[in-house]
């Protein structure tokens, strides 16, 4: 038994993001994976960073326990929606609001650098998109995924980090979309 969190990174309550968090959510049950999830879009945090990482801002209590919920997590799942080339605002907020200093990382004097505190874990983003994913992958050097994965994820310690891209997901057939569906519930079984 894995414990893992979903994080749907769409706003949009109603949207082929919610569908497949819900899908790995079904996968992951189904095989005894003890389950948490935020729905970003229901959330009622800032995503605003006002302060940067020092000191701290006040901070909204279901914020306080969606940190919880990652510290908890063995395995993180985000879904999430390509815009404008990279992750929505608000999955961004989210990450910088809840990944802070003292809970993801923590600073180190002596070189100066940071120390990632969220080691023991795994992470899995699955995003759509409607470019298809092969332009993203080779004109675009799937730049936001790596961002996530080098940059954020990978910065606080967690390892590996793997990516699902579904591309096109406009002129998606429902056959295919069916299809993902069921991939990502697979997946979720797995804890993958």
């Amino acid at each position: 038994m894995t414990r893992i969190l979903i994080v749907n990174g769409n706003p949009k309550p109603a949207s082929f993001c919610a569908a497949l968090a819900d899908a790995y959510e079904a996968g992951a049950r189904s095989a005894a994976h003890e389950v948490e999830r935020i729905d970003l879009g229901a959330l009622p945090v800032d995503p605003v960073l006002r302060t940067g990482f020092t000191p701290h801002e006040p901070e909204e209590p279901e914020l306080t326990a969606a940190r919880e919920a990652i510290g908890r997590a063995q395995h993180l799942v985000l879904v999430w929606p390509l815009w404008f080339g990279d992750m929505p605002a608000i999955l961004k907020g989210f990450l910088e609001r809840s990944l802070t200093m003292g809970f993801a990382m923590e600073e180190i004097e002596k070189p100066r650098f940071f120390r990632p505190l969220l080691t023991g874990r795994s992470a899995r983003s699955i995003v759509t998109m409607q470019m298809p994913r092969l332009v993203y992958r080779l004109v675009y050097g799937s730049a936001a995924t790596k961002l996530l994965r080098r940059h954020i994820l990978g910065f606080v310690g967690m390892s590996p980090v793997r990516d699902m891209v579904f591309g096109g997901i406009d002129d998606a057939a429902p056959g295919t979309r069916a299809k993902w569906l069921e991939e990502v519930r697979r997946l979720g079984a797995a804890a993958g």
